[in-house]
């Protein structure tokens, strides 16, 4: 069998490039972002965590009163049993 024209197979096959799609002029999507209430609620909590202190200052001036006064005293029994929890927890 011989192939007489490459032309001819590819008449047969219609093997030519294909048409090019144009390209269309309007754009009609966006992105669209949509956050959820449990997410909001998240971000309200975040914000009033950022805005609130480290350090609950109404404990603090007690535990100052009493060092600044003498009065303050720590029991050797219970910073004992704290220090080893503490070192047992690191062991861990």
């Amino acid at each position: 069998m011989r192939i007489q024209s490459y032309i001819q197979v590819q008449q047969l096959y219609n093997t030519q490039k294909p048409n090019r799609t144009q390209k269309s002029t309007q754009t009609s999507f966006s992105d669209k972002l949509q956050i959820s209430t449990m997410g909001k609620d998240i971000q309200t909590a975040k914000s009033a965590l950022a805005n609130t202190s480290d350090i609950r200052e109404d404990k603090i001036a007690d535990i100052k009163a009493a060092i600044q006064d003498g009065t303050y005293e720590v029991s050797n029994a219970s910073f004992a049993d704290k220090l080893l929890e503490k070192y047992s927890q690191t062991l861990a």
